[in-house]
C-alpha cells in the first residue's frame, strides 16, 4: 500500500515540529543526522534549528547549578559543531547561549554582592581623605617609579639667603647619576601607593583587596548552585534564548530598514544568490526608489534558485525549509531586473553604481565566505573602485579566524558541472565544484547588519561584545 501522501520530507520544519514531542536526546542525534546529511543547511535555517533545540535542552535541565548548564550546553555544541564544521553559524548560537547564561549569573550575583557590601559598610564614602589605595604596577625598572614613590619622612632640603635677607629652603635638582637624591611629588604619585603601605591608614568599613578577593570567591562559590535561591536561572534563560530567536526573524527586516539610506535613485545595482536578505533589502528601497538589479545568476549550483526567485519571490532549489518566505518579486516591484551570466561580470561592472552581497559567514577579521562567485564579483568591483556592501546578520558574524581557508570551502557535485555521461572527458581531468568563496575583508567597504552599518576593521568590536572570550574554543 502507498504511504500517506501526509508524510512530511526530513528537513527544518519537521525537525521543529518533531520537538514538540520527542525526548531532548533523540532531538540532537535527529539534528545532527540532518546537518550531516545536508538537509538542513545554509546560515539561517541551521541557525533555527540550533536555537530551538538549545531552548529544549535548557528547558528539561535538571537542577540550578549554573556550572553544570553550562558543560551541558557546551557538549551539545561540541557535537553539533562535529557534524558538521562549516555551518560556522551553529557554533555561533551555542556560544551566544553560553554567553546568556554567564551574563545571567553575573548579573544576580553582582545584585547579591551589592547588598552584602551596602549592610557590611559602616564608614561613609564622602571623605575624600580616607579612600583605599590603588596598586601600583608602573615597573621597578621605570624612571617613574622614583617619581611616583612618596617619601616617608620630610626630606632636609639645604638652606640659602634671599634678597630680603631670609633663610628659604629650597629643593636641590634630581639628578639621574644618583639615587639617593631626595623624592618629589609628581603627578603620577596620585595613582600610586607605597611599596609597605601602613594598616593605619585603611579607612574602617573598608576592605582589603585579599578581604575582597576572599569575599568575591565566596559569592561564586554560593552563586553557583541557585537550589537554595528564589532566583530561577533556567526560566531567564530560556527568556534570554527566546530574543535570540525573535532577532532571528527580525533581523532581514531591521537590515532593510537601512535600505533607503545606501541605494539611490538611478542606481544600477549588482547581486548574485537567491538570498532573502538581499531580496528584502532591494524590496524596501523599491518602494520609493527606482533603480536597475543586474542578477548574477551563479551557475550551476544556485542558477534554479535565482530564476525562482525572480518570478515568482519564493526559492525553490530543493532544499526544505529554506523556500517558505515568500516576497514580492523586484520586477512587480516597479524595479527592472537585468539577468547576466557569471563570465559577464567584470565587463559589465563599469557601468555598475553598488555591488550588494549576501554571505554565509563573516569571520572575525572581517572577511566573509558567501556562494561561489562572489570572491569574483568582488575583485572585479575593487578593480573599477565600485563598493561592496555586505549584508548580514549579527548572528553570521564568528569570532573564528580564518586559520586555513580551505577548510572553510565546500564542493559540491561535480556531476553539474561535467556530466558523467562524458565519461572520457571526466577520465583524463579532476573536476571541482565549490559552493562557496572565501572574500578578503580588503575586498569589503561596508557591512550592514541589524543594528547598523559598520566598517570591516569594526568587526571586532562586535565580536566582543556578543561574544565571551572563554567561549571561543568549544
Amino acid at each position: 500500500m502507498a504511504q500517506s501522501s501526509g508524510a512530511v520530507a526530513p528537513g527544518l520544519s519537521s525537525f521543529l515540529a518533531s520537538l514538540k514531542t520527542t525526548p531532548v536526546e533523540p532531538s540532537i542525534e535527529h539534528l545532527i543526522s540532518l546537518l550531516k546529511r545536508r538537509q538542513i543547511r545554509n546560515s539561517r535555517p541551521c541557525a533555527v534549528a540550533t536555537t530551538a533545540l538549545l531552548l529544549r535542552v535548557v528547558g528539561e535541565f535538571k537542577g540550578k547549578n549554573s556550572a553544570k548548564l553550562v558543560d551541558r550546553i557546551r557538549q551539545v555544541g561540541k557535537r553539533l559543531t562535529s557534524a558538521q564544521p562549516r555551518e560556522v553559524v551553529v557554533g555561533n548560537i551555542v556560544r551566544r547561549v553560553l554567553g546568556l547564561v554567564r551574563e545571567v549569573v553575573e548579573e544576580n550575583l553582582d545584585v547579591d554582592t551589592t547588598a552584602t557590601s551596602d549592610v557590611g559598610q559602616n564608614a561613609p564614602h564622602s571623605d575624600a581623605l580616607h579612600r583605599p589605595s590603588l596598586h601600583s604596577s608602573i615597573s621597578t625598572f621605570s624612571p617613574l617609579k622614583h617619581a611616583a614613590a612618596e617619601p616617608h619622612e620630610i626630606a632636609s632640603f639645604p638652606e640659602e639667603m634671599s634678597d630680603s635677607g631670609e633663610l628659604v629652603k629650597r629643593p636641590p635638582l634630581l639628578s639621574s647619576h644618583t639615587s639617593a637624591a631626595p623624592m618629589v611629588n609628581s603627578l603620577f604619585g596620585l595613582f600610586s601607593q607605597p611599596d609597605t603601605p601602613s594598616t593605619s591608614n585603611t579607612p574602617t568599613g573598608h576592605q582589603s583587596p585579599d578581604s575582597k578577593a576572599m569575599l568575591t570567591s565566596v559569592n561564586l562559590e554560593r552563586l553557583a548552585d541557585f537550589s537554595s535561591s528564589k532566583f530561577d536561572m533556567k526560566a531567564e534563560v530560556m527568556d534570554g534564548i527566546r530574543e535570540l530567536q525573535d532577532e532571528l526573524d527580525q533581523s532581514d527586516d531591521l537590515m532593510a530598514a537601512y535600505a533607503l539610506d545606501h541605494i539611490h535613485a538611478n542606481e544600477i545595482v549588482l547581486t548574485h544568490t537567491a538570498s532573502t536578505s538581499v531580496q528584502k533589502f532591494l524590496l524596501a528601497a523599491a518602494r520609493k526608489r527606482k533603480f536597475t538589479v543586474v542578477h548574477v545568476e551563479t551557475h550551476p549550483h544556485d542558477h534554479h534558485a535565482t530564476h525562482s526567485a525572480l518570478l515568482t519571490g519564493k526559492k525553490r532549489d530543493g532544499h526544505e525549509g529554506e523556500d517558505e518566505d515568500a516576497w514580492k518579486p523586484l520586477r512587480l516591484a516597479g524595479v527592472r531586473v537585468v539577468m547576466i551570466p557569471d563570465s559577464h561580470v567584470f565587463a559589465i561592472m563599469s557601468q555598475v553604481n553598488k555591488v550588494i552581497l549576501a554571505t554565509h559567514t563573516v569571520l572575525a577579521n572581517g572577511a566573509l565566505v558567501a556562494a561561489s562567485g562572489a570572491r569574483m564579483i568582488a575583485s572585479a568591483a575593487k578593480a573599477h573602485r565600485t563598493p561592496v556592501v555586505v549584508v548580514s546578520g549579527v548572528y553570521k558574524l564568528s569570532p573564528v579566524y580564518p586559520f586555513n581557508t580551505e577548510e572553510l570551502i565546500e564542493c559540491g557535485d561535480a556531476g553539474t558541472v561535467v556530466p558523467y555521461e562524458d565519461g572520457d572527458f571526466v577520465d583524463l581531468v579532476d573536476v571541482e565544484n565549490p559552493l562557496y568563496d572565501y572574500v578578503p575583508a580588503d575586498l569589503v567597504d561596508l557591512y550592514i547588519t541589524n543594528i547598523g552599518g559598520h566598517a570591516p576593521s569594526y568587526l571586532y568590536r562586535i565580536v566582543a561584545d556578543h561574544y565571551r572570550t572563554e567561549d571561543i574554543t568549544l
